[in-house]
């Protein structure tokens, strides 16, 4: 036997694979995924040698860890073999292409978890686990569920058994010709869009009238407990003035469930700043935490888990900046990543602090906040100087919390660099406090907006189709009749990552006047695990939900921010690969960043959050998992 991955996957070798593939199928019903969910790990242990009772075989057969990864490589091979070659005699052959296509993938990720070289890159060797549980060693306790969850998977994907063909829908048009195919598939067609609209009645649109009700409502109350009036109510400065920033005053106009709470006051204790604008919080529900408004909560209250976490690296002296924004800045001020387009942050407050942000290590509170002049005058004589820029995102920080005489100077410096063609400007405020968008900074934009010479645009942050309210739809239409594009930025989180949650985000959003334009997958920090979702799940809403709407609804973009590097495209597998399972049911995955077909790049190791552990999350809130069985399929 070889002990290199590369010898193990060429040699020629008697076929293992056909023997045992027909009585795979023919055992048992498989369980499915809530019943697995279910079960202990030494029943997990048990559903997972059912699996491929072949495996087991080998592990224990192997008289060292070397002879079973050989063997191992050899057995899949032969799989892959069997599946494509059409004198086999194997009845895998026959199996439906979209099987054997899932088959082909599940494959190429056990052959990337067995070589030695992901073992050393990730520091785990997820088949010395395997090899040991086929030995009965006692390894139990060094592995979590997910671990085992995630093989038995894997395994049924490599037998033709992820129950794709057999557990979907059959469109029978496809066998048919002519006008009785076009009705056939017409209404088949039909059952999709009627499965869309039951999944987006489960979720709350700002634009709803009973929510637009109880939104008013709460609205009177804030006005009526600051003696407001409704000339204050629209008018920014005033929101700027007011906003929510300890834990008494938020409790006297809404109900906190207790963990809210505790969340705030640990905040209050540590020092960690917290932010809410009146309008935001009037999209609260008055009553406590629902079903509506779960998502506006979360954004804002930071969860005691998130607090400790903050104050762990505090004291550790961990480093916050894990996009590595430091070694990305020429000068400060100025981030950049790629060719043509920079980073220019003016400002490093925002009216709101969002509890998930990327940039929460240098987002300061709005009293701690300042306006550095002086930093912005050289970043801006450094975009002067640079000729490949030509384009220039103003961010921060929340740019829209400057002065409309700041913003006029700032973007009036911008303007005049010749070589710039676009002004992309980064904010939340349409959704935290639309009245910031008057009439006076629309004029402003307007100055810099030349065509066929320069855009100017906004890009802005809806997470939830709950923020889609009138007022914000009206200071979109206000950015829209001055001829300025709209965009949204949404950052995939668990609150917003339930069936057609997002998608109706887009279906909304679009009709409003905003065009979807990323989605980002949440990773990196600690301290922000509450929001973070398996990679798989943001590539199984692309393929399973999003790909449902019309075109021009889901012109959004998912991506995985690498490191110093920037966007990797997550529908793109030649993009990223996993590499390893981790014994707490982790996938590693390596990152192959945009430029790598252009130069010489490193690959970036990233460690996801486990899918067995978001899907135990889903069914405590009592989501239907089974509606979410093909995510291990999503690579």
């Amino acid at each position: 036997m070889h002990d290199t991955d590369t010898n193990s996957e060429t040699k020629g070798s008697p076929n293992m694979a056909s023997d045992i593939s027909r009585d795979n199928r023919e055992q048992a019903p498989l369980k499915n995924l809530q019943e697995i969910m279910q079960l202990s790990k030494n029943e997990l242990v048990e559903e997972l040698w059912d699996s491929d009772p072949r495996i087991k075989k080998i592990m224990k057969s192997s008289s060292s860890l070397k002879e079973a990864r050989d063997r191992f490589f050899d057995y899949l091979n032969d799989l892959e073999r069997d599946y494509f070659n059409i004198y086999s005699d194997n009845p895998l052959r026959d199996l439906h292409i979209l099987e054997k296509n899932n088959a082909k993938e599940c494959i190429r990720v056990l052959k990337n978890v067995i070589r030695t070289e992901n073992e050393e890159l990730t520091g785990y060797s997820a088949l010395n686990i395997i090899y040991d549980l086929a030995r009965y060693k006692n390894v139990l306790n060094e592995i979590d569920k997910g671990f085992l969850v995630e093989f038995i998977y894997l395994i049924r994907g490599i037998n033709g058994q992820s129950g794709h063909v057999t557990e979907t829908y059959y469109d029978p048009s496809l066998e048919m010709d002519g006008r009785q195919a076009a009705i056939n598939r017409s209404l088949y067609l039909d059952t999709y869009s009627m499965k869309m609209k039951e999944y987006f009645k489960k979720y709350a649109s700002g634009l709803d009238p009973k929510i637009i009700e109880k939104t008013i409502e709460l609205k009177n109350d804030i006005m009526a407990y600051f003696g407001a009036t409704e000339s204050d109510w629209n008018d920014y400065t005033w929101h700027m003035e007011h906003i929510f920033k300890d834990v008494k005053t938020i409790s006297d106009l809404v109900r906190l469930e207790d963990d809210e709470i505790e969340g705030l006051e640990y905040a209050e204790r540590h020092n960690i700043p917290f932010q809410i604008t009146p309008f935001y919080l009037s999209l609260f529900n008055k009553e406590g935490r629902s079903e509506r408004d779960r998502a506006i909560r979360a954004q804002v209250i930071p969860s005691v888990r998130y607090c400790k976490n903050v104050v762990n690296n505090r004291l550790s002296g961990l480093d916050l900046d894990f996009m590595g924004e430091k070694s990305t800045s020429p000068i400060e001020g100025i981030t950049r990543r790629y060719p043509q387009i920079l980073i220019l942050k003016p400002y490093d407050s925002c009216p709101q602090i969002c509890v998930y942000c990327q940039r929460n290590w240098e987002i300061k509170s709005i009293d701690d906040a300042k306006v550095t002049k002086g930093t912005v005058e050289k970043a801006i004589q450094w975009i002067k100087d640079n000729e490949s820029i030509t384009e220039v995102l103003v961010t921060g920080g929340d740019p829209f919390t400057l002065n409309n005489q700041y913003i006029n100077w700032l973007l009036g410096e911008i303007c005049a660099i010749d070589h710039v063609e676009r002004i992309r400007i980064g904010t939340r405020t349409i959704i935290t406090m639309p009245f910031r968008i008057n009439d006076e900074l629309i004029e402003i934009l307007k100055k810099c907006q030349v065509p066929g010479k320069r855009e100017v645009c906004i890009v802005t942050h809806f997470e939830h189709p709950t923020e889609v309210t009138p007022e914000t739809m009206e200071a979109v239409q206000k950015i829209r009749r001055a001829g300025i594009s709209v965009y949204n930025q949404q950052v995939f989180t668990y609150y917003n990552s339930r069936k057609f949650e997002s998608a109706l985000l887009r279906k909304v959003l679009k009709i409003s006047g905003v065009d979807p334009y990323y989605s980002f997958n949440t990773k990196g920090k600690e301290e922000t695990i509450d929001f973070r979702v398996p990679i798989a799940r943001i590539e199984q809403e692309r393929k399973e939900e999003a790909r449902l709407l019309p075109g021009l609804e889901r012109t959004d973009e998912a991506v995985f921010n690498v490191p110093k590097l920037g966007k990797s495209h997550l529908r793109a597998w030649q993009d990223h690969e996993v590499i390893m399972i981790t014994p707490d049911g982790m996938r590693a995955y390596r990152f192959y960043p945009w430029e790598s077909k252009l130069a010489v790049c490193d690959a970036y190791v990233y460690t996801d959050v486990s899918i067995y552990e978001y899907l135990k999350r889903l069914m405590a809130d009592n989501e239907d998992i089974n509606e979410y069985k093909y995510i291990w399929y999503y690579f």
